[in-house]
Order: C-alpha cells, then structure tokens, then sequence
C-alpha cells in the first residue's frame, strides 16, 4: 500500500527533474526558433528557406539523433538504479561512437539540401536559400549529437541544474550573435545557421567541462574507455526503436515542454526498476502521469487564450497572423495529445520498451493518421485543417494504445528484465571497466 508520504515524495522528485529538464529543452529547441525569428525580419524568401531548412534538418537529422541517444535512457538509467555508475560512462561513449558516425552520412544529405528538395518539386528560389541555410548548419549537427548524450547521462543521475546553466548561456549568446552576424556583419540568414552552430557546440564545451571536473560523475566518468567498442550491435538493438518512435512525434516548443516530465518518468521508472523496485516504479508511473495531465491543460490553455498573438513572433504579414491565430485551437488539442503520448513513450523507454512503441508509432501515424490526412486535406478540402486533424487522429490511437501497455505491465517482470539486462551489459564488456586512455 503506497503512504502519502511515498506519494509526495515521487510527485516532489519529479518535479524536481521534470522543471529543469522542461527548461533544458525549450532552450535547446529555442535556438533555432530565434533563428527563425529574426531571419523572418529579412523578408519572405529567407524565411520560407530557414524554415523548409528546419523542418528538413529536424525531419533527416536532429530527431535521428536525439532518437539514438534516447537508447540511454534505458541503459544509463537501469545501470544507475542497479549501483553498476561505472557503466554510464561506457554507455555514452558508446553512443557517441554511434551517433558520430551517423552524423557523417546526415552531413552528407544536408550539403545536397537544395538538389533534394528541387528533386520533391519545391520551388527553385526556397530550395536555393534552404540548400545555404543547411550548408552553415552542418555543424551544428556533430554537436548536437554529442550534446544529446551528455544530456541523457546526466539526466539519469538527476543532474539536472548544471544543464539549465550551459543552456541558458547558449540561448543568450545565439540571440547576441545572430543580431551581430545578421545585421551588422550582414551575414543574412547565413548568419543565423552559423550561430546556431557555434552556440552548440559552446553548449558541449560548458557541459563537458563540468563533467571532467565536478566531482558528482567522479564514479560515472572515468574516462575514455576502448570496452565502449564493444556491443554496439546490443546497443543499436534499442537505439533503433527508439529512434523509430521519437522520428515519429511531432516536435515543437509545446511538445518540449511535456517532454522534460516524460524524460522525469523514465529517469525515474529506469532507475527503480534497475533497482529491483517495482513498486517504485509503478507509483513513479501513476504520480508522473498525473502531473503530465495538469501540464498538459496548462498549455492548451496557454495557446488557446493567446493564440492572436503568436503569430507575430514570426512575422509582420497580416495573413499569417491571422492563419497562426484560427490554427492555434487545433494545435492546441494536437499538443494536449501529444504531452500524453510522450510522457507513456517515456514510460516504455525507462522499461526498455521502445519496440513496442516503435510499432504502435507506426501503426498509428501510417493505418490512420496518413489516410485520415490526406482524405480530410485532399478529398475534403480542408487543406491544412485536414492535415492536422489526421495527427490528432493518428494521436487518439497512440495514447489509447499506450494506456493500454501501460496498464498491463507487469511490474515485477519488468524489474526482472532491467536487472538482468543491466548485468548483461556489465559481464559481456570486455576489459576492466575504468580502462581508459586518459582520465
């Protein structure tokens, strides 16, 4: 029987994970949205370019990796509940071996962005302008991929606040040095790209030194190690499904919102069961689901009640604004859907669970939510409308899916699957576990 006191104390712990990690994400994700805020001043062309850019970079190359890194909710959060913080390390180096790698063929894609999307019939002057845009943000890829491991290593030990620190410093020298590089050095929108990715790599310097220094990963980072070489087929076996089901989310600023209480979940959810306790995670589920609810109707709220105002933080064109504020109850309801669903797929990702989520993703998006899309769209004429409420469609079955896993999980099973998963990881890497190159 759970004691209130139980009850308060996870709703606390939460919280206290869930707040830093909902501000780490929004000021990822803001950088590239002042980027398009200020190259929206420049006219229209540069914008329609950065922003086909986005939408293309985040589509073939951010949500592959952070959906990579994702595996590491699984493993560094079991191996921190289990005791085994020696494993951590060897962990992320692992997926930073991974998702370095993958980062050279995204590159690749990315530096022919203007023949692909000229290829898909875009229009010439976009593509062009899209195609620039990508080329300067190249880098801002290898160190996004980096800076999503060290985010997840951290956030399984519930290091949290340092994050919010290094990512507060990014996003206020990205606002200075798009201002600087866009209208004094009049680097236009090749201005923005470049400062987004500058700032992310300055962000993986900030964080990578208090990793080195502080004593909090003294026993999670000893170094690299040449064992994070070994098993990276076991790793790809849930990096994957992982990247599977976070491909198929809708990313935004409303979802990174809910997505720090979904990170909280599994966090929480991993380390109890990699702990042995599935009690613990049981309750971690019920109380993270619960503050995932309010969340959620928080935003909806916000959106609703502000929706003719939105749109001028992206333009100055009357007819965007007006399209921004008759959309924005439709999101609203989309976004409402989609903190739920993310915060069950955090539930699946702190059990080890992300087949199971990829193949509902993939039911739920390509049985329903395509078809209902493109008949309300296309065959209904509800244009963009009709686009959305196909995602909604396509979110009303994944989260009833999701509740129903979620409810049928059997809790003790789960626990012994972590445990034995952890020890698996641990006895199969060969060589001492410290043995490093450089400390």
């Amino acid at each position: 029987m759970t004691s209130k006191k139980q009850v308060i104390a996870e709703v606390k712990g939460q919280l206290w994970l869930a707040l830093p990690l909902t501000l780490v994400g929004v000021l990822q994700y803001i950088l590239q949205s002042i980027s398009i805020m200020f190259v929206g001043h420049l006219g229209t062309l540069p914008l329609s370019g950065a922003s086909m850019t986005n939408s293309f970079a985040s589509a073939t190359g951010f949500t592959l990796l952070m959906g990579i890194c994702s595996a590491l909710e699984t493993f560094c959060g079991q191996s921190n509940g289990a005791g085994k913080y020696h494993m951590l390390g060897i962990h992320v180096q692992r997926c930073m071996v991974v998702v370095s790698v993958v980062s050279v063929f995204i590159a690749i894609v990315w530096g022919n962005t203007e023949s692909i999307l000229v290829a898909m019939h875009q229009d010439k002057g976009i593509a062009k302008e899209a195609g620039l845009y990508a080329f300067y943000l190249i880098p801002s890829l290898f160190a996004y991929g980096l800076l999503q491991c060290i985010v997840k290593f951290l956030q399984t030990q519930s290091i949290v606040l340092p994050m919010v620190a290094t990512s507060c410093i990014a996003a206020l020298l990205h606002t200075i040095l798009c201002w600087v590089l866009i209208f004094k050095v009049k680097f236009g929108s090749r201005g923005a790209a470049l400062s987004t990715s500058i700032c992310y790599w300055a962000n993986v310097l900030l964080i990578s030194l208090y990793v080195k220094f502080s004593s909090s990963c003294n026993q999670t980072w000893t170094g690299f190690s040449r064992t994070a070489l070994c098993n990276i087929f076991d790793f790809l076996r849930l990096a994957l499904p992982s990247t599977l089901m976070i491909c198929l989310n809708t990313f935004g600023l409303a979802w990174m919102i809910p997505f720090g209480c979904s990170a909280a979940i599994s966090i929480r959810v991993s380390n109890e069961l990699g702990g042995g306790n599935p009690q613990g995670a049981s309750l971690a589920v019920r109380m993270g689901l619960s503050t995932v609810l309010i969340e959620a109707l928080l935003i909806v709220l916000g959106m609703v009640l502000a929706r003719n105002g939105w749109g001028h933080l992206y333009s100055d064109d009357k007819h965007v604004i007006k399209y921004v504020s008759a959309m924005m109850p439709v999101l609203a309801v989309s976004s409402f859907l989609d903190a739920i669903q993310s915060a069950l797929s955090g539930v699946l990702a702190g059990c080890g669970r992300q087949n199971i989520g990829a193949y509902v993703n993939l039911g739920s998006f390509y049985i329903v939510g395509v078809p209902c899309a493109v008949i309300l769209a296309f065959l209904v004429h509800m244009d963009a409308m009709g686009l959305w409420l196909g995602i909604i469609s396509a979110f009303v079955v994944q989260t009833l899916l999701y509740i129903t896993f979620t409810v049928r999980s059997n809790w003790e099973e789960l626990a012994r699957n972590a445990q034995s998963r952890v020890e698996l990881s641990t006895t199969t890497t060969t060589g001492a576990p410290t043995t490093t190159a450089s400390d």
